[in-house]
């Protein structure tokens, strides 16, 4: 899915929401147990009741590769799925990949030859070599990790550069622009750190951003929107939590719909 398609999808849907698929094993309603793999009839559930307010949906692959070669078949299942009922949805592998020659290119064919993602978070820590296999891939995405929401990210992220004056996700945001096109290149801002938003946009205006942390994690939807979007909108905004965990009960697809079509709702204000 190129730009172009994804901000089309973003102005037919009203929504730039990106369902999280974090499914632990171990906070899914009991009941789905019985079956021979619940991992994939709880994504199938929420799935089901979420594609039509979302235009993203972002598994976490540590869910899945806990549970070894049955998460992987739980996984696969669950991109096929998707790719069957909608053929307009963007799907982010959310793996976090860092590495570099040979290793990278597997990494690239892996995710976006063999399981069919659009996208792929990156850690860029070891530079342009861990991005590059991935962006040979026509309309296909490397989103790269810039400031992240997690209480340490100031062990490095905010690092500053006495040459240059700039913080280390400011020297990455910079940097990287360089590797590839804003048809190629997204990044991960996380939404606790909404009101950096306004700088980060200074040094990237029209790239797509990928933030994580709205709802249970106590990121502003309305301050992400006040202070990231662009004139493509140039968000993806993420909820895991909030949305398949808003019910453990067997109302857990009700629960879910509801809290989808309620971000949605609110999207579609900003958007307007």
């Amino acid at each position: 899915m190129n730009r172009q398609q994804l901000f089309n999808l973003i102005q037919k849907k009203q929504s730039f929401l990106c369902v999280g698929l974090d499914t632990d094993i171990n906070k899914i309603p009991k009941h789905l147990l019985e079956n021979d793999d619940p991992l994939f009839e709880f994504n199938k559930g929420i799935i089901d009741v979420t594609h039509e307010y979302a235009v993203a949906f972002k598994p976490n692959l540590a869910f899945y590769e806990s549970l070894g070669e049955n998460g992987w078949k739980s996984l696969r299942k669950t991109v096929e799925y998707i790719r069957s009922i909608t053929g307009d949805i963007f799907i982010i592998a959310d793996a976090k990949r860092g590495d570099i020659g040979n290793t990278s290119a597997m990494y690239a064919k892996t995710f976006f030859e063999t399981m069919d993602f659009d996208a792929i978070t990156l850690a860029p820590y070891m530079g342009l070599d861990t991005v590059s296999p991935f962006l040979a891939y026509k309309d296909k995405w490397s989103i790269i990790l810039a400031l992240t929401s997690n209480k340490s990210a100031s062990d490095f992220q905010y690092l500053k550069n006495e040459n240059t004056g700039d913080r280390l996700f400011e020297s990455v945001l910079k940097t990287s622009q360089n590797w590839g096109s804003v048809n190629q290149l997204m990044y991960v801002v996380g939404a606790t750190k909404a009101e950096a938003l306004k700088e980060i946009r200074k040094i990237v205006p029209d790239h797509f951003l990928l933030v994580p942390g709205v709802g249970a994690q106590g990121g502003s939807l309305k301050e992400v929107a006040e202070y990231g979007m662009n004139d493509h909108c140039g968000l993806l905004v993420n909820s895991s939590r909030g949305i398949i965990y808003a019910s453990a009960d067997e109302d857990f697809k009700v629960k879910a719909k509801e809290k989808a079509k309620e971000m949605q709702v609110e999207m579609a204000t900003y958007l307007n």
